[in-house]
Parts: C-alpha cells; sequence; structure tokens
C-alpha cells in the first residue's frame, strides 16, 4: 500500500497547452539573438518539449542543451544545495540564453543556474518555469516567464514527481500524503 495518493488534478491538460503557447509568445517577444535554450532535467522535459514544438510560429530556431541538477532527491523538500549532476555541452559565450524549469520553489536551483551561466559568458539569462511556488522561496528570484502559481503543495505529473513516478501524467496533480 501507498503511503500517499495521486487524485486532485490542480491543472488540467488543456489550460497547460492553452499557457505554453503564451509563454512563447512572451518569449518571442524578447526578440533573442543567438538563442540557446537550456532544459533541467529531469522535470522540465515535457515543458520544454512543448515550448520547442512552438517556438516556430515565431521562427524561433534555438540550439539545445540540458542540465541535470539535483536538489530533492527521493526528498518531498529541498535539501538547500544544489548539485550539478550532467553539465551543458553548448557554448553559450555571447548567447542569449532560456533555463526552463519545471517548478520555482526555493530559487535556489535557477538562482545559481543563472549565476553559472552568466559567468561562462552568456549575453543573457531568463527563466521560464512552468509552476511557481511562492511560499518557500529562500533566495531573491523571480521566473522571467512563469506558467502558472500555485499553493504550497507537493504536485507531480506533466513531467514533475514523486521519487520518479507520475512524470507521464498529462495534467498537474497534488500529491496526499496519508
Amino acid at each position: 500500500m501507498r503511503a500517499h495518493d495521486v487524485k486532485e488534478i490542480l491543472i488540467d491538460k488543456a489550460a497547460i497547452a492553452a499557457r505554453v503557447e503564451t509563454l512563447v509568445d512572451e518569449i518571442a517577444a524578447t526578440e533573442p539573438d543567438s538563442l540557446v535554450v537550456i532544459g533541467i532535467l529531469k522535470g522540465s522535459f515535457m515543458f520544454l518539449a512543448d515550448l520547442l514544438r512552438s517556438f516556430h510560429r515565431h521562427n524561433l530556431h534555438p540550439r539545445i542543451d540540458f542540465l541535470t541538477l539535483s536538489s530533492y532527491g527521493a526528498d518531498t523538500v529541498s535539501s538547500g544545495t544544489v548539485e550539478i549532476i550532467h553539465d551543458i555541452g553548448e557554448n553559450i559565450v555571447g548567447a542569449d540564453v532560456l533555463v526552463v524549469d519545471d517548478i520555482l520553489d526555493t530559487g535556489r536551483t535557477l538562482a545559481m543556474t543563472k549565476q553559472l551561466l552568466l559567468e561562462r559568458g552568456a549575453k543573457s539569462v531568463h527563466s521560464c518555469v512552468l509552476l511557481e511556488k511562492k511560499a518557500h522561496r529562500a533566495v531573491d528570484f523571480e521566473a522571467d516567464f512563469s506558467g502558472f502559481e500555485i499553493d504550497n503543495h507537493f504536485v507531480v505529473g506533466y513531467g514533475l514527481d514523486y521519487d520518479n513516478l507520475y512524470r507521464e501524467l498529462p495534467h498537474i496533480a497534488k500529491v496526499a500524503f496519508k
């Protein structure tokens, strides 16, 4: 028997799809030059793929890379330490970089990533997140582009997981712990 349950859908598939389209419009309006899109794995992969599929509407043709970071492990709260598991290989010197992540919670992951990429020579670094929780912000960081603000729930689906489960769900659902 599981010690948790996933039932309550907070954001459905249609709402996600509609918001992705408006986020792409917002990103394109910044007129990025020499765009490099970096997805934070594993949670961002579905969101990143949907964003990228819509870039063609604005004639955006980014280079794409991935960064694997960890701060949660198998826990439901951040450890407070961000560890690089897999680094990017793309040259970002002089590029406008868009970092795509699943959720902005404490802000540590994105703040560290932005600083790292600027130190490596990016011309600019913007962030795009699917979800934003403001209740646990540990550092002063705001996303440039944000899909949805949610309350302080542990959520899964659309790439987000609980102990590497539930990423396949087409919606965002709340995890209830028993």
